[in-house]
């Protein structure tokens, strides 16, 4: 494969790229346009892969970290997937309680890279709980591709019942002070927008680049907000508007931060779209957010 940097790659690619893991480009119309911007010894097929996650080598807390402990654990979702799969993260200091945060995936179930963004909340402080809403299909395949394919077939309802359950979960679990707030990218951003709606006593919600619920259901939202948007990520911005008036118009507590020059997926460190300086940035926002809301 022909090496590709980043500066080499047009914003067009990255749209494209977009489209796809959003599902809105099937891999054959991918591939072909994908072809059209290669160029100087660069194939399609080398783009394709210089585009995809590589979680070799990426991950910042290891599996095993002597300073945190980690389990996979299960739960009852009765309302969604019913038995629900996820990953258990806390300090190693068992001697006291800790706040809690639920870490909620992209539209491909419960990856390495979310796996290891679990740990590091962990790493902060805080008890954290990560699910995988792909369970009741046999959960996360080691595929992003056939995991986004599977995350298809269940319906955003279906699962924001399943992260529902994770909260009550984390809340009644006995290394938790019942202080819960959550985190999500992509579609986790929506979920975790969702669960600012439908969970009255929720601590504090940090949406990354994610869907806006619905702004007639923007008064029910009682916790603070912390909402991360990508300047580029034009599909996701386009409802940002609307709910930015909603949420004035109901006086509700949040703050937005729109990272110039930024993807969506920002701050996933294991795509070619990652932007350190706005990934590094958003992480110490969203962990000193949670540091004051959670108290």
């Amino acid at each position: 494969m022909k090496e590709i940097k980043k500066e080499d790659i047009s914003q067009e690619v990255f749209n494209l790229y977009d489209d796809y893991v959003h599902n809105r480009l099937n891999k054959e119309d991918f591939t072909r346009k994908l072809s059209e911007h290669a160029a100087g010894g660069m194939t399609a097929s080398d783009l394709l892969n210089f585009l995809m996650p590589d979680y070799d080598g990426k991950v910042q807390v290891t599996p095993g970290d002597p300073r945190i402990q980690s389990e996979y654990v299960s739960y009852q979702s009765p309302k969604g997937g019913g038995n629900i799969e996820a990953l258990l993260s806390l300090p190693v200091d068992l001697n006291k309680k800790f706040r809690g945060i639920i870490v909620v995936h992209e539209n491909r179930g419960l990856n390495p890279h979310i796996e290891d963004v679990a740990r590091r909340v962990a790493l902060e402080g805080f008890i954290s709980l990560a699910p995988d809403a792909l369970t009741p299909l046999g959960g996360y395949p080691g595929s992003n591709d056939e995991g986004r394919e599977m995350h298809s077939k269940r319906t955003t309802e279906e699962m924001l019942e399943d992260f529902i359950a994770a909260y009550h979960y984390l809340k009644d679990h006995e290394k938790c002070n019942g202080k819960i707030g959550v985190v999500g990218f992509c579609f986790g951003g929506t979920i975790a927008n969702l669960m600012a709606v439908k969970i009255t006593d929720l601590s504090a919600a940090v949406p990354f680049y994610g869907g806006q619920p619905p702004v007639e259901d923007v008064p029910h939202i009682k916790a603070p907000l912390l909402l991360h948007y990508a300047e580029l990520d034009t599909s996701y911005n386009a409802g940002w508007p609307a709910y930015e008036a909603a949420l004035k118009a109901s006086n509700k507590a949040y703050t937005t931060y729109i990272y110039p020059q930024t993807n969506h997926g920002f701050h996933n460190d294991t795509t070619p779209r990652y932007e350190k300086a706005a990934a590094e940035l958003s992480w110490k926002r969203t962990i000193e957010f949670f540091e004051r809301k959670l108290k």
